[in-house]
């Protein structure tokens, strides 16, 4: 449990978290990129209201996802997620603006423009009804996600693997987290965003490629594995080796345009060999830490073969828990549950947003 003080007016200290003698109910905000989410949790895992209004769309006939525009998109979308969270949670619950405990949103790592409209809404929401507000790391509500609608509880040992970040962690407590290692140049997310481009398919292009590769053969085409350090990641010459084989596959084959055949083939063999890596070096984090629970988070976690290779560790005696994949893309369900938790969140109004992990 933490103690910790309404916003500018009483002063009040309320008590949020676990060990609180009463329910929690935190409202969240996330906006850190695409998404704009807002969700109203109960004490950090029954979720009792869950809307995001999602940008993909919008950015398609750009590649990608544009800064400028995204902000714009979110400031079009804050009030109405809000509302609409608000009635959901009476409709479910009759649960209203004064039952909330607290307020939090997501500080950073994002776009700062993106994470400004909803930092600055859960801020006036918590100066509004008086309640206490808790900023959130976007990381840490990632591997949050896990708890909702789960009995989860450290220790574990944990994949976040996302577009922007491959990380694996050493959860001792909800408090106490370490990074036991990491990509040195691409996160796993970035590498199969450009390969599918290499290939041709369009934005988003991951999950593009990744139902592709359910059709293709993953032995086809052997692709190097980085050598890096014991937990450390590297995707850049992977993705190198990909553009080399596609450059040489099309000479092979004296055409432009590959078959969709050849194609499916490429996708089966670099997500084969992305996954076996990412599983590959869990097992030995897990070997050493002893532990018997592993968890996966972030929206590369929603990938089937990844997916398909952490759970297989079952059968080995571990406990896998990876969250539904309507939390593992961005969501405010998880800042709410990590605001819960007090996963390295930040307790003053005043604090500013991140672009970068600190």
């Amino acid at each position: 449990m933490k103690m910790i003080k309404n916003t500018l007016f009483s002063q009040t200290p309320i008590e949020v978290g676990q060990g609180s003698t009463k329910d929690n109910y935190i409202m969240a905000i996330e906006s850190s990129c695409d998404e704009t989410a807002c969700a109203i949790v109960k004490n950090g895992r029954e979720v009792i209201a869950n809307i995001v209004a999602s940008q993909i769309k919008t950015h398609e006939k750009f590649g990608g996802v544009i800064p400028e525009i995204a902000a714009r998109e979110h400031l079009d979308s804050i009030n109405v997620v809000i509302d609409e969270a608000f009635s959901q949670a009476k409709e479910i619950a009759n649960i209203e603006p004064k039952d909330i405990t607290a307020f939090a949103g997501t500080v950073g790592p994002g776009l700062v423009g993106c994470l400004l409209v909803g930092l600055n809404a859960a801020k006036t929401l918590a100066l509004v009804y008086d309640k206490p507000f808790i900023g959130v790391n976007h990381l840490n509500a990632h591997l949050c996600a896990n708890y909702l609608d789960t009995d989860l509880k450290p220790p574990f040992m944990a994949l976040l693997v996302s577009g922007g970040h491959t990380q694996i962690i050493d959860v001792k407590s909800y408090s106490e987290q370490t990074i036991i290692g990491e990509t040195i140049d691409d996160a796993v997310g970035e590498a199969y965003d450009k390969v599918a481009r290499l290939i041709g398919l369009p934005y988003p292009g991951g999950p593009k490629l990744d139902k592709m590769a359910q059709e293709g053969n993953p032995k086809a085409y052997l692709l190097p594995k980085a050598k890096v350090n014991e937990f450390d990641f590297s995707f850049s010459g992977l993705k190198t080796a990909v553009l080399r084989l596609i450059k040489q596959l099309k000479a092979d084959n004296n055409t432009e345009n590959l078959s969709e055949d050849i194609i499916k083939d490429v996708c089966a063999s670099f997500q084969e060999c992305v996954s076996s890596t990412l599983v590959k070096k869990v097992k030995k984090a897990l070997e050493q830490s002893g532990y018997n629970q592993v968890v996966i988070a972030g929206g590369v976690a929603a990938n089937s073969e990844i997916r398909k290779k952490m759970f297989a560790l079952q059968d080995e005696g571990y406990k896998v828990f990876a969250p539904p994949m309507k939390y593992c893309t961005d969501n405010a369900a998880m800042v709410a549950s990590c605001a819960y938790f007090n996963t390295n969140t930040f307790d003053d109004i005043n604090v500013e947003v991140f672009s970068r992990v600190k």
